[in-house]
């Protein structure tokens, strides 16, 4: 089997993770990071330790601007507001054939990877992992949930999407072609936006949450009126989507946090606008009524207002 060359942007929570297990493996795999995470992997390697099994390795290693030739596939970790920058870092090694596959949450950010590099080298992706970053940059996964699905936006099994599954194949994190990805796209945003939505704002794990006065009606209100917007936005997801995202919020662990949660209680930016932000946009627009989404939203603006202020 030709070899496929694979550049992960990032090697963080995610892409570290991810792009490890491939390099695990034995893949070809690049990690195209920033200054100080370079000097950090050089200096220690990329270390994973992961109830699916630890591992330290020495990857191949650039910054943005070097080494420049394109490549097979292009993995993007990143939070959504780092895709600014991330554009301009992977153009030099976009080529005629490269596919771009983003694992951010939500979904706008499709549309801003097809309007810069053409509707045709962006795939669909998601993940499901829960990983940190020690202080010594060690990537730290403790759950179960390793999962990473992607596939052709238009749903077709193509030469491309079969090339690389074949490559993503037999690692040892669960990684799947899947042929409607879109509307696991949707499934997983709604989902994260609920999730997100609710731990941050009552600044708890999702246990306490659901446990409390109100917690299930809470719940079940916000799920209701996100899956209201994006239906109105000609969404593909389930006809029982509400139960769906309920039964799986409740099925989560007592102590889990939300990515978005723990990043507050950083002090660090949020993906308030790009997952929140965008369906109350949405909402705005086709004058649906969501007074838990206005105040969720509004509590995550508050907080990055008074960032922003020190």
């Amino acid at each position: 089997m030709e070899t496929i060359k694979i550049l992960v942007v990032g090697a963080g929570a995610v892409g570290g993770y991810f792009g490890g297990r491939l390099l695990e493996k034995g893949e070809d795999v690049t990690f195209q990071v920033r200054e100080k995470r370079k000097q950090q992997l050089e200096e220690r390697g990329l270390k994973v330790e992961s109830i699916n099994g630890n591992f330290t390795l020495r990857p191949k290693i650039i910054v943005a601007g070097e080494s420049v030739e394109p490549y097979d596939v292009i993995l993007v970790s990143t939070k959504a507001y780092h895709l600014d920058g991330v554009l301009d870092s992977i153009e030099p090694y976009v080529g005629d054939s490269t596919m771009i596959l983003p694992l951010l949450n939500g979904i706008a950010h499709v549309e801003v990877l097809q309007k810069r590099f053409g509707i045709d080298r962006v795939i669909g992706g998601l993940c499901f992992v829960e990983s940190t970053l020690d202080v010594n940059g060690t990537v730290i996964q403790k759950s179960p949930s390793h999962d990473l699905v992607f596939g052709e936006l238009s749903g077709e099994q193509t030469e491309r999407i079969l090339k690389l599954d074949e490559a993503f194949s037999g690692t040892k994190a669960n990684i799947r072609r899947s042929d409607t990805i879109v509307r696991d796209m949707w499934h997983k945003y709604i989902f994260i936006t609920t999730m997100s939505g609710v731990t941050s704002l009552m600044r708890a794990p999702i246990g306490p949450i659901r446990e409390t006065v109100g917690g299930q009606d809470t719940l079940t209100q916000f799920i209701s009126e996100i899956v209201q917007v994006t239906r109105s936005l000609a969404a593909p997801v389930a006809e029982n989507i509400e139960t769906i995202t309920l039964d799986r919020v409740n099925q989560l662990g007592y102590e889990m946090k939300s990515s978005m949660q723990r990043d507050m209680e950083k002090g660090l930016p949020t993906e308030a606008d790009h997952l929140q932000g965008y369906l109350f946009e949405a909402a705005g627009q086709k004058r649906i009524k969501v007074p838990l989404l206005q105040m969720i939203y509004g509590n995550l603006k508050v907080y990055e207002n008074s960032r922003n202020q020190g």
